[in-house]
């Protein structure tokens, strides 16, 4: 399944590291406060300035400017923010996103621009086409500012990200790069909120988030490798634009079933796209993910009409929390739509590994009855568990009218209070998945999916 971009908003992104701050020690609040002790990392230097003679050409691709010098703006005089009610770190945080979430595209070319004109040696971390990075580097941006106050959830999406990062390429000394062009950046791009204490807010933001991320690839560094080797040994046809995809990882790859990986071809350098494992781990240490050649899609075709057996790709480590938690006597609930019916299928074969008879009910849905490609593996683990019940939901009904599809089917039967919920699929099918739990009374806490924002970012 090309998609569980897991629990973080945007998380793996297609480039090196975006915050950006040299490994030090635990940050020092106190220079963090101090506008006038901004750390040299993060000052945009003026030496540093873009020319106004060296705007992009207006004919070239939208993917191609950003590598180019940055367009010539006025530069806004900054404005400070004491007359506000709020201006506490996170509130100037919250106010510089809202501001420049409306030309969100404008600040990110700018971002790389910048850090590209300045720094063009970094230029080969990141891939040829930048669209969706400009996206991704927004998304994740959003998030940060969004959970400044919540230091679990900011610790726990920053230690994924600063891991999954390794995979790039991304080094320490690339840090403080990164950070004086995303500072340059918001300067140019926030007049209306920034001032010296938004700019020292954000510098205390990038000097905690770097930090993390910095600790967290360091941690990670010394115990499994940024990526792993994998030679395609199997390529199977389910469909015209389906594919399971069985590789052979170069060295032990331990993950939990329900989990993701990022996944580059050779053909795509440094594109990496995120699939599913589509069962739980075995013992011959094979992997298989179930691809879905999508329009446009440079992976997911590389995948599904060219990959090979013999050929190698690259894996990222794993990462998803759509788990099976084996000390619980819940059941489960699990709805997968489309190739979203891997991880679903892996999540069986982890119960019935572990022996225990819990009630697992499986809705496998589709927009027409050849979407519904596995449901033969599916009916045949069935038949082999009794716990375990399948039933197949086609979203078109006769005539080619919609149906409620899955959520409909939800509410048609349980009940299910005793269970736990796992979804996934589409990002549509998610939404409308989320809300159709929710009403019939399955805690939020107890309905686990990857991440919607990532999923509408890997479809490429």
């Amino acid at each position: 399944m090309e998609a569980p971009t897991t629990p973080s908003y945007g998380g793996d992104s297609q480039g090196g590291g975006w915050f950006t701050r040299r490994p030090t020690q635990s940050p020092d609040p106190s220079r963090a406060q101090d506008p006038s002790r901004t750390p040299d990392s993060f000052a945009p230097n003026p030496s540093h300035a873009p020319n106004p003679s060296q705007a992009p050409d207006p004919d070239a691709p939208k993917s191609s400017q950003a590598a180019q010098a940055p367009p010539a703006h006025p530069r806004p005089e900054p404005s400070d923010t004491s007359d506000t009610s709020d201006t506490s770190d996170s509130a100037l945080l919250r106010r510089t996103m809202a501001e420049i979430e409306p030309i969100a595209d404008q600040v990110t070319s700018y971002f790389y621009a910048l850090l590209f004109l300045r720094h063009p040696e970094l230029r080969e971390l990141f891939p040829a086409a930048m669209n969706t990075q400009r996206d991704r580097l927004f998304k994740a941006l959003l998030t940060a500012a969004t959970h400044a106050d919540d230091a679990a959830t900011l610790t726990t999406y920053l230690t994924h990200l600063g891991r999954g990062h390794r995979k790039y390429g991304t080094r320490p000394e690339h840090y403080p790069a990164v950070g004086e062009a995303l500072i340059g950046a918001l300067t140019r791009y926030a007049p209306a909120v920034w001032g010296p204490r938004t700019e020292a807010a954000w510098v205390a933001a990038y000097t905690t988030i770097s930090q993390i991320m910095i600790d967290a690839a360091t941690e990670d560094e010394l115990r499994s490798p940024a990526w792993w080797q994998a030679e395609v040994v199997a390529h199977e046809m389910r469909t015209p634009d389906i594919a399971v995809v069985t590789v052979r990882p170069d060295q032990p790859y331990p993950f939990l079933a329900g989990q993701y990986t990022a996944l580059e071809t050779p053909w795509w350098p440094r594109v990496w796209r995120h699939y599913s494992f589509a069962s739980a781990p075995r013992s011959d240490g094979l992997l298989s993910f179930h691809v879905k050649a999508v329009p446009a899609g440079w992976v997911s075709n590389a995948l599904v009409h060219r990959a090979r057996p013999g050929d190698v790709i690259r894996l990222g480590p794993p990462a998803g929390s759509m788990t099976v938690d084996h000390n619980s006597d819940n059941g489960l609930l699990c709805l997968g739509g489309g190739t979203g019916i891997a991880p679903i299928k892996a999540l069986v074969e982890d119960v019935a590994r572990h022996g225990r008879r819990r009630s697992v009910d499986v809705f496998y849905g589709a927009r027409q009855n050849h979407g519904l490609y596995d449901i033969e593996t599916m009916l045949r683990l069935r038949q082999s568990h009794p716990w375990l019940s399948v039933r197949p939901v086609v979203d078109d009904g006769p005539g080619g009218l919609p149906t409620g599809g899955l959520p409909d089917a939800i509410r048609e039967h349980g009940p299910w209070h005793t269970h736990d919920a796992y979804l996934s699929g589409p990002p549509g099918m998610i939404r409308r998945g989320v809300e159709a739990l929710m009403g019939v009374g399955i805690p939020t806490h107890r309905i686990r999916h990857d991440s919607i924002e990532e999923l509408v970012g890997a479809t490429t």
